[in-house]
C-alpha cells in the first residue's frame, strides 16, 4: 500500500497550486445498497482517496493552505462499539490524526456546524458542483450563513472553482510508487488472461472464463475487478461493451476478453482475442495479423513528446490498407481515410488513461492540441476490427469476428514500458500456449 508520506506529498502540491486564498472541499463516495439492506463493498471516489488514502464512508476531507491552526481538518464517523462489531473498527477522529495525517478530526455529524467558520476569510471554494447534490445543498447553506453576516466584518467566499481539473492534472503522472502498484495489477491480471486460454475449450459457457479470471484476481490479493470483465465469443466479440458473458462458446469462434483487476485502488485492463479450439483459422489469422500489426505500430509511437494523436493515426493506416488487402474495404488508402471508411470496423480511439480509474482522468488536448505524452502517464492501446453479421455488404467468411488487443503502458524517460506483457498475443505464442 501507499505510504502516508505520498498523500502528505500530494495535499501540499494540491494546496500549493490553489493558492493561500483557497478552501478545498472533498465529500466522500456515499455506500451504495446493492439489495435490501446489504451494501456494495465499499470504494472511496478516486480523488478523495488519491489525497488523504481514507477508505471509510460518511468522510469529508477540507484542506486549508496556510491555516496556523492546522490546513487539513477530516470529519469522519466516530467510533461506535456495538457497530463495529457487525461490520468492523472504525479509525474514528484519533484514527483519522494518527494513521492518516489530518491536523484536526471531528465527527461527521458536526459538519453543517462548523463548516461556515471554515469558510470565512477564504475567497475561492474549490468544489465539484454538481456531483453530489445532497452535499451542493450543505455547502451553499453554509456560504449563505456567512453572506448574512457580512455586515459584521466577515468575508464570504466570492467564486466556486471547479477543483477537478487541479486534481486531475496532478493524477496525470504517476509517482515511483504508483507505477510499483500499477505494474503489480498489469501482472495479476495478465496471469488471469493466461489461465482463461488455457482454460478455454468449445462448449464450455462465457462465465467459465470468467471465473478463472476471478479467481486468479482474487488468489493475488485484487479482490475486485477494475470493471465487469468482458467475455464474449462468435458474435458476442463484436459488442464492444458486451458483459451478459452467459452464451455457451461454439467451436471454430474466437473468444474476446477484456479484463482487469484493482489492486490497492488501481486498475489494469487487458485485451487479448483468441480462437476456441485454439487454432486460428485462415481468416481469423488474416484479421488478426493486422490488428496485431496496428498495436505493434500504435505502441511505437509511444514516448516523451510525442503526440497522443500518433498513435491512433499510425492504427488507422495500418487498418485501413489491412482491410483494403482483405478486399473489404475498397479504393485508396488515403482518401478512405479522410473519409474514415473504416469507422464500421474500426469505431473507437486508440486507447485511454490509466490509473486509479479504468478511463482514468485526466485531458486529452490542452489548448485545443492533443497533448504531448510525458514520463509518468499510464495510459492502453487497443486497436480493434469488427466485423457483425449486420454488414451485409461483407463477405459471409468475415462475419461475427471481432479482435481487439490491448496493453497497459508506461511512458518513462526513455519511452514505452509495456506493463502487460506477459500475455502472449502473438499467433504463435497464443496456439503454443492453448496446445499445452
Amino acid at each position: 500500500m501507499l505510504k502516508q508520506a505520498e498523500f502528505a506529498k500530494r495535499r501540499r502540491q494540491l494546496m500549493n497550486a490553489v493558492g493561500e486564498n483557497a478552501i478545498v472541499i472533498l465529500p466522500a463516495a456515499p455506500a451504495c445498497l446493492r439489495n435490501g439492506d446489504y451494501e456494495y463493498p465499499y470504494r472511496p471516489q478516486s480523488d478523495f482517496y488519491y489525497l488523504t488514502g481514507f477508505i471509510e464512508p460518511e468522510a469529508v476531507a477540507i484542506f486549508l493552505p496556510k491555516r496556523s491552526a492546522g490546513e487539513f481538518i477530516l470529519f469522519n464517523r466516530t467510533r461506535n462499539p456495538s457497530e463495529e462489531i457487525w461490520v468492523g473498527p472504525r479509525a474514528g477522529q484519533e484514527g483519522a490524526m494518527q494513521d492518516f495525517g489530518a491536523d484536526a478530526a471531528y465527527p461527521i455529524d458536526t459538519l453543517s456546524d462548523r463548516l461556515p467558520a471554515l469558510l470565512e476569510g477564504r475567497e475561492e471554494i474549490h468544489y465539484s458542483l454538481g456531483l453530489n447534490p445532497v452535499f451542493d445543498h450543505l455547502l451553499l447553506n453554509a456560504v449563505n450563513k456567512i453572506r448574512g453576516k457580512i455586515r459584521s466584518g466577515l468575508q464570504s467566499p466570492l467564486a466556486f472553482v471547479d477543483i477537478t481539473h487541479t486534481i486531475h492534472e496532478m493524477r496525470l503522472i504517476k509517482s515511483p510508487a504508483e507505477v510499483k502498484i500499477m505494474r503489480e495489477s498489469a501482472k495479476i491480471a495478465a496471469s488471469a488472461h493466461v489461465s482463461a486460454m488455457k482454460a478455454c475449450r468449445p462448449g464450455i459457457y462465457e462465465y467459465e472464463l470468467e471465473a478463472e479470471l476471478m479467481y486468479e484476481f482474487v488468489r493475488h490479493g485484487a479482490r475486485f475487478p477494475a470493471y465487469t470483465s468482458i467475455v464474449g465469443s462468435g458474435p458476442n466479440t463484436c459488442i464492444l461493451h458486451y458483459n451478459d458473458n452467459n452464451q455457451k462458446i461454439a467451436d471454430k469462434s474466437l473468444v474476446l476478453i477484456d479484463a482487469g483487476c484493482e489492486y490497492q485502488y488501481y486498475a489494469s485492463d487487458i485485451t487479448r482475442t483468441f480462437p476456441a479450439n485454439g487454432k486460428f483459422s485462415p481468416e481469423q489469422a488474416e484479421l488478426y495479423a493486422i490488428v496485431l500489426d496496428a498495436q505493434m505500430a500504435g505502441l511505437k509511437t509511444l514516448k516523451p513528446g510525442a503526440s497522443w494523436e500518433a498513435a491512433q493515426k499510425a492504427i488507422v493506416t495500418i487498418i485501413t490498407q489491412g482491410l483494403v488487402d482483405l478486399k473489404i474495404l475498397k479504393g485508396n488508402v488515403a482518401t478512405l481515410i479522410e473519409k474514415e471508411a473504416y469507422l464500421p470496423f474500426y469505431m473507437h480511439k486508440s486507447g485511454h488513461w490509466l490509473g486509479l480509474d479504468v478511463h482514468d482522468v485526466g485531458r486529452y488536448k490542452a489548448n485545443g492540441k492533443w497533448r504531448k505524452l510525458q514520463p509518468g502517464m499510464v495510459l492502453t492501446v487497443e486497436p480493434g476490427i469488427y466485423i457483425s453479421k449486420n454488414i451485409l455488404n461483407v463477405h459471409p467468411r468475415w462475419h461475427n469476428m471481432g479482435i481487439r488487443i490491448e496493453d497497459d503502458v508506461f511512458i518513462s524517460p526513455t519511452g514505452a514500458d509495456i506493463l502487460s506483457k506477459d500475455v502472449p498475443k502473438t499467433i504463435d505464442d497464443i496456439e503454443n500456449l492453448m496446445r499445452h
